[in-house]
């Protein structure tokens, strides 16, 4: 039995049209989302044999594509409930994502200041990677993360609510090499109301980071 299954899509191929067009949303969720999840599946099935075997001369391979294919997988599984057809705007209390609102404002001075820099976070990526909005549970506040690949440059224990992907994949037989331009048509397809509610699961997730006993 494997242990990470592919996630249905919450809306058909052409739900994210015209910012996203049908094929490439076919083609990044049945090919490229699915070849994480096999590769997380397919490095678990290897590291339970190098248990088996005491054989450890690959670990730190296996280690790398664990991290890669399971953060691949998990960041994907975000990013598809991140976007409706229906969305983009800004978050308002009117629209009940207050809470949110609140703490956009607080933790970048304006929705403005931090659209600026999750823009330029996410089309400024060296090579593959993607823009992040997290929730940091140190501080308890909202900060903007640039994750190469799918892994790197994350502080440990924050949890991302808001990811925008800047692999090729993403946006390349639309948009071509312009990633800038993607980028910005992606706020007019963000789903707030999912923001938001993992915005409220990860301020309710207490004593995450056990620095001291």
């Amino acid at each position: 039995m494997a242990t990470y299954t592919l996630p249905e899509l919450p809306y058909d191929y052409a739900a994210l049209e015209p910012v996203i067009n049908p094929q490439i949303v076919e083609l990044h969720h049945d090919k490229h989302h699915a070849a994480y999840v096999k590769g997380a599946n397919d490095t678990l099935e290897q590291l339970e044999e190098a248990r088996d075997k005491e054989a450890w001369g690959a670990i730190n391979g296996l280690q790398k594509n664990l991290a890669f294919h399971l953060s691949g997988h998990i960041l994907h599984s975000i990013y598809w409930h991140n976007m409706t057809g229906n969305g983009g705007g800004e978050p308002l209390a009117a629209d009940g994502v207050g809470d949110l609102a609140d703490a956009i404002t607080e933790s970048f001075g304006s929705y403005a200041g931090f659209k600026a820099q999750l823009t330029k976070a996410s089309a400024t990526t060296q090579g593959s990677g993607w823009g992040v909005l997290a929730y940091e549970p140190l501080s308890g506040k909202l900060i903007v993360e640039q994750v190469y690949d799918h892994q790197g440059n994350v502080g440990q224990g924050s949890v991302p609510i808001l990811v925008f992907d800047a692999w090729e994949h993403a946006f390349y037989l639309q948009y071509k090499n312009q990633k800038v331009d993607f980028i910005e048509a992606m706020w007019q397809v963000v789903n707030w109301q999912d923001v938001a509610k993992r915005y409220a699961a990860a301020k309710e997730r207490v004593d995450v980071l056990l620095l001291a006993p």
